[in-house]
């Protein structure tokens, strides 16, 4: 009997235009990476109180000093103002915390009462001021007073 010999293994030759499209996906994919840093960029953008009336339909994160509360207990929906940089009825931005979501945030209206918070979420206008709706605690930060 004569001994099997094992054939050698293919060798693979990458022609030109293979190489093409491999750089070809790894642009594309690059680039998609780089646009999607840069729209997370722009969708966290960081705005003043004031700044959120010209950002209305926007996910932004909205910062200022909680000037004024109130948990409206016998209202629909038992919702938790905050209210940003002027008091009620002069507010320039608003968080509301709907009832059915406080329980997460503990007693919001004295939790934040005379804190500054930055709050992200989609800037929505109601009645003329702008607010961003909390469902989650992960949504309002403390910030450190300036």
């Amino acid at each position: 009997m004569k001994p099997t010999q094992a054939s050698p293994a293919p060798v693979l030759q990458t022609s030109r235009s293979c190489l093409s499209v491999w750089r070809l996906v790894w642009f594309v994919g690059t680039l998609t990476f780089v646009l999607l840093l840069i729209g997370r960029a722009e969708a966290q953008k960081q705005l003043a109180a004031s700044e959120a009336k010209d950002h209305i339909g926007e996910t932004a994160k909205v910062c200022g000093d909680v000037v004024s509360t109130k948990y409206a207990t016998s209202t629909k929906g038992r919702p938790t103002f905050l209210n940003l940089d002027r008091p009620y009825p002069s507010q320039v931005f608003t968080v509301l915390i709907w009832g059915s979501t406080r329980h997460k945030f503990g007693e919001p209206e004295k939790e934040f009462s005379g804190k500054r918070i930055c709050v992200t979420g989609k800037v929505i206008q109601y009645r003329g001021v702008p607010e961003i709706t909390a469902d989650d605690p992960d949504q309002i930060i403390v910030e450190p007073k300036r």
